[in-house]
């Protein structure tokens, strides 16, 4: 483990996090009019519907099942699902959801690129975030192939308890990576650094998308009519009147 995965995987993973979480708070505070998804629909909506659709079903699944699978400790499904079921399943249901947001992000970034009036009112963040994806997407999809080359889940394993350690300050992350390859930590340095420049684009918005879920559990509002009490047999005024 040489010094410059020691402070990719072991250093930068946590000032990714940080910026993640205070850079948002912070641009919430200070910049809420721009807390938005800068939507290109009145420019052109053809082409929006299919990308838009496809790429966010495709990551959304893809963003739970990371969350999941490497987070939940190996322990809790061991005696119902061995590790090279789980990997086999992680890889038909990511590689499914995968090629929907691969398609979906095309699919927009063609249309970003290829309409001048899109083009011409489209921020550098966003074609920047747009090819960030698209790279992080490819890379994704880049590691089926090597995955099935150890389908006993082993380097699977290795994969979550790293980032198991990062969660809960463990030390001896960085080590767990040393026979990973360049396409897993390529992967993996992609997807933290699309965290580092979330608070600086129009990804905040996935935050108001989370937060709509407190809708579910809010109490019923209750909403009453306002009427003038008006005593029985006094004249209400004509209209026009002032009241």
């Amino acid at each position: 483990m040489n010094a410059l995965d020691n402070f990719l995987f072991g250093y930068y993973p946590y000032i990714c996090l940080t910026v993640f979480l205070l850079g948002s708070l912070i641009r919430f505070d200070r910049d809420q009019y721009t807390w938005k998804s800068d939507s290109s629909q009145l420019l052109r909506a053809g082409q929006l519907r299919w990308g838009s659709n496809l790429f966010h079903i495709g990551v959304l699944f893809l963003f739970f099942g990371h969350f999941v699978g490497m987070l939940t400790p190996h322990f809790v499904y061991e005696h119902f699902v061995s590790a090279g079921t789980k990997q086999l399943g992680a890889m038909v249901a990511g590689g499914v959801a995968g090629v929907l947001g691969f398609i979906g992000v095309s699919l927009l970034l063609h249309r970003r690129l290829s309409d001048p009036r899109i083009r011409i009112n489209s921020r550098t963040s966003d074609i920047v975030l747009l090819v960030l994806l698209w790279l992080q997407l490819a890379l994704g999809l880049a590691t089926l192939p090597l995955s099935a080359q150890h389908l006993d889940g082993s380097m699977m394993m290795k994969l979550a308890e790293w980032s198991q350690r990062i969660v809960t300050f463990r030390a001896g992350a960085p080590e767990l990576l040393a026979e990973a390859g360049w396409i897993f930590k390529a992967h993996m340095f992609l997807g933290m650094s699309i965290f580092l420049i979330f608070p600086f684009t129009r990804l905040v918005h996935v935050w108001s998308g989370f937060g709509t879920a407190a809708y579910l559990v809010r109490p019923h509002q209750v909403v009453r009519a306002r009427r003038l009490n008006v005593p029985a047999g006094h004249n209400q005024p004509r209209s026009g009147a002032g009241v």
